[in-house]
């Protein structure tokens, strides 16, 4: 399972008034090869749904993760933070042996 905490799904709402988006828009949360760590997140909006996708739901906002991704991210927790250590989108990932500075990339 992939959890999401109040603070990203109120972020996620935002960019998705922001955006214009409108209707069924899921976040895509996945895992590719670079980063100083050797792994990196990626995250976007997606309103398809792939037939090898897993789908999780967390306080309404809708996860898909590709059978590859998933591997490395079960567990993990989608946080945001606006504080004075920086802004954006911080994944807590307990599958994670060490996380670069920025917090974007990891190794297993």
């Amino acid at each position: 399972m992939i959890s999401v905490t109040d603070k990203a799904k109120s972020r996620i709402s935002e960019l998705l008034k922001e955006e214009g988006r409108t209707g069924a828009h899921n976040v895509r949360v996945s895992v590719k090869g670079g980063g100083c760590s050797g792994l990196m997140y990626d995250l976007d909006f997606d309103d398809k749904i792939e037939p090898a996708d897993q789908v999780f739901e967390d306080k309404g906002v809708k996860i898909l993760v590709d059978k590859k991704s998933l591997l490395y991210l079960l567990g993990t927790t989608l946080d945001f933070s606006d504080g004075l250590n920086g802004k954006g989108f911080q994944f807590v990932n307990p599958n994670a042996s060490r996380t670069c500075g920025c917090g974007e990339s990891f190794s297993i």
